[in-house]
């Protein structure tokens, strides 16, 4: 899909959104290029706007499952707002702009969604139904073909190219290594079943290249 393409359909799907809640057009627009000059900065390589794309492809395939389809899709366009790889508060601080924006509107549902974009921090289950789906929208890729998964790990180390190998390749390890410790890396049935398998393989053929 062209850029141009996915870019024009999340600016719809995020104008439909906020029209829903009372949003006039302009402050729509407004909110619109703020969170897409975000997610389009020059250091984003893969905290950026095919992310949430990617996340949306998965939502509009098991919305008919979420109870609260619209806070779920909300906080997808949110939970990366804030994406600086020095800093270990991003996902409070996305959390926090999404709460001013959405306080302009009349949706109600704002704590949670801002608890739903902070539980990407540590992407440990929750006993939310809806957040679980959420998690694993956001960790699809590990589950992706290997072609795929290798251009993340690229991209990944791309955002991290402030520190040196001998500073990255111990904490990546350690991050594939608490992945692969658990029990199940998604939540949720459907993900497990369709990309469970895979994502072990990915991360621990990932692991191999990091020792």
């Amino acid at each position: 899909m062209r850029k141009t393409d996915y870019i024009e359909h999340l600016r719809v799907r995020f104008m439909v959104l906020l029209r829903k809640y009372g949003a006039s057009p302009s402050f729509i627009t407004q909110s619109w290029n703020e969170l897409k000059t975000q997610y389009y900065g020059d250091d984003r390589y893969y905290h950026d706007l095919w992310h949430l794309e990617t996340m949306f492809q998965e939502y509009d395939r098991v919305k008919s499952h979420l109870q609260y389809a619209d806070e779920t899709a909300i906080s997808i366009f949110y939970h990366d707002f804030i994406y600086n790889p020095i800093r270990s508060d991003n996902e409070k601080r996305s959390a926090k702009r999404m709460r001013k924006v959405l306080r302009k509107t009349s949706f109600e549902n704002i704590d949670y969604c801002f608890e739903q974009i902070v539980a990407t921090k540590t992407h440990q289950s929750s006993s939310d139904h809806d957040t679980n789906y959420l998690l694993d929208m956001d960790l699809v890729i590990l589950g992706k073909a290997p072609e795929d998964y290798e251009l993340y790990t690229q991209n990944v180390r791309k955002e991290y190219n402030m520190y040196p190998d001998i500073l990255y390749r111990p904490g990546r390890r350690k991050v594939l290594k608490n992945f692969l410790s658990r029990d199940r890396i998604f939540k949720t049935e459907e993900f497990m079943v369709k990309y469970e398998n895979q994502a072990r393989e990915n991360l621990e053929e990932e692991l191999k290249t990091l020792l």
